[in-house]
């Protein structure tokens, strides 16, 4: 999905999104929505497309405590939340593993 990187938007507590240099070229890949975070977006009330906006207001990204998994920090209905995410180079897709807001 091209854009996921976000533009000069104005995010919660005033972060900037990151700019193009500063993403990992798997950034850019296709989504890949894992089975796990399809339950989650049931439960959590959330869709694909709010999914795919987090994604392009991400501010920061870390590595997770799962080896090869990385923490998008972002936001969503006005609250903090965290997209986890597992690139898969064989096929070339970034699954989300997961999502939830942050308390």
């Amino acid at each position: 999905m091209a854009g996921r990187r976000g533009g000069a938007q104005k995010t919660l507590k005033g972060l900037r999104p990151l700019s193009s240099h500063e993403w990992p070229s798997w950034w850019e890949w296709d989504l890949g929505l894992s089975g796990h975070l399809l339950k989650r977006m049931v439960d959590r009330d959330f869709t694909e497309v709010d999914l795919r906006r987090m994604l392009e207001r991400a501010t920061r990204l870390r590595a997770d405590v799962v080896d090869g998994r990385w923490v998008v920090e972002t936001s969503h209905a006005r609250r903090s939340w965290e997209v986890i995410v597992e690139p898969d180079q064989e096929s070339r897709l970034m699954i989300v593993v997961t999502a939830y807001p942050v308390s």
